[in-house]
């Protein structure tokens, strides 16, 4: 096994990934100092206390000028994500256009016509004050979602605007369902999204039965998250979605691969894929590198060949009555036909699939696996999820 490295920056871990480690509890709690693993687990319980902050919140006013032009959401990283979530589930029919927007201030058609929907873990990133800012100015309805006692409730509570509190008690990045629950009930309000209790409450169930199943003490050959971590190690992964639903999870999943574990990751939909990055599996790290392999040689003598690793998201899907933008049909034989493509390249290829009877709770189903994998590939490499000395080393430098 390769040393572990310690460069200028501090960063610390082994390029090469220690399997034993992840059947280790102690060990997994002593490289986790921070407790990612922990406050993954709180997913679930994120979704009913959001919930309930929510419905503490005055967000009946923004029914009383009915329905508006559009929805922006503005945000940065995770915060931006809740966006994306929110026009998923809403779906095609949604009847207003629903818009992440992930730079400062708002775009320049934004008027009193629409919603803005600031959101921000800590409540000061400047992407969400200058958007829930530049909404105050020119009319919008605004609703802010942040840490409490921030810059981002001093705005709302200057124009009198709805203000749901996220207590900060993680990462943003593990705060995902935190974040997205008050942005999901603001839209139900508006009459976007049909999200009711018993959807919350099948998510939130859902979490908490992943997060049981992803537990530290499951060991590796009985722990999904652990086994999707192994199968990544050392790869270069490739995570599509088969559905807009499923496309949203792999996305997030690039988020956290690349924050949690610092791997390079290609994420998109199966549809954009088949339009030429399918071909990835054809190249250098994919069906190039798998015909020199020699089956009968022992791996270890192979572990410098860096080869590509398939991440397929599949969601079965519970729209096939709905006006789609592609038919369930054609999402189906598209990810048949992409696992056949990888399998005679001898690309690998994992597949996760949706589970669940609404919209929000299928999207947990593909999400909660993959967030619990990032952070475990993270620590099989020495690496501390919590702790990103490139991230820091940035804002310092951006300060300047």
């Amino acid at each position: 096994m390769a040393g572990p490295i310690e460069g200028a920056a501090g960063v610390r871990g082994s390029r090469i990934a220690d399997e034993a480690l992840l059947d280790d509890p102690d060990a997994l709690a002593e490289n986790d100092p921070g407790g990612m693993l922990r406050f993954t687990a709180s997913a679930g319980a994120q979704v009913r206390e959001s919930a309930s902050l929510a419905a503490e919140a005055n967000l009946s006013v923004l029914a009383d000028e009915g329905r508006p032009r559009a929805v922006v959401i503005a945000g940065i990283g995770t915060a931006g994500r809740t966006g994306d979530v929110l026009a998923t589930v809403a779906g095609p029919r949604c009847p207003v256009p629903v818009i992440a927007h992930r730079s400062a201030g708002v775009p320049g058609w934004v008027g009193a016509a629409d919603v803005v929907i600031a959101v921000s873990a800590s409540g000061r990133s400047p992407e969400a004050l200058g958007a829930a800012e530049a909404a105050a100015r020119r009319g919008a309805r605004l609703v802010a979602v942040g840490a409490p006692d921030s810059q981002l409730q001093s705005v709302a509570e200057g124009v009198r605007a709805p203000f749901i509190p996220v207590p900060r008690r993680a990462p943003a990045r593990a705060s995902l369902w935190a974040l997205t629950v008050p942005v999901l009930l603001a839209a139900r309000t508006l009459g976007l999204v049909k999200v009711n209790e018993a959807d919350l409450a099948e998510t939130a169930a859902r979490l908490d039965a992943d997060a049981d199943r992803c537990r530290p003490a499951a060991e590796s050959f009985v722990n999904p998250a652990k086994a999707l971590a192994l199968g990544l190690s050392g790869s270069v992964p490739i995570v599509w979605g088969s559905s807009p639903l499923a496309t949203v999870a792999a996305r997030r999943f690039g988020d956290t691969l690349s924050a949690n574990a610092r791997y390079p990751v290609v994420t998109g939909a199966l549809g954009e894929a088949g339009r030429g990055r399918v071909g990835l599996l054809d190249g250098v790290f994919g069906g190039l590198v798998e015909s020199t392999r020699d089956i009968f040689a022992d791996p270890e003598d192979q572990s410098d060949a860096t080869r590509l690793r398939l991440v397929l998201l599949r969601d079965g899907g519970l729209n096939a009555d709905e006006d789609t933008d592609e038919p369930l049909a054609v999402e189906e034989r598209r990810a048949d036909a992409v696992q056949t493509l990888a399998e005679r390249r001898g690309v690998r290829c994992d597949v996760v699939t949706a589970e669940g009877g609404s919209a929000l709770e299928r999207l947990a189903s593909l999400i909660a696996v993959p967030d619990f994998a990032s952070i475990y590939l993270s620590l099989a490499h020495g690496l501390d999820p919590m702790a990103v000395p490139a991230v820091q080393e940035m804002k310092e430098l951006s300060n300047q």
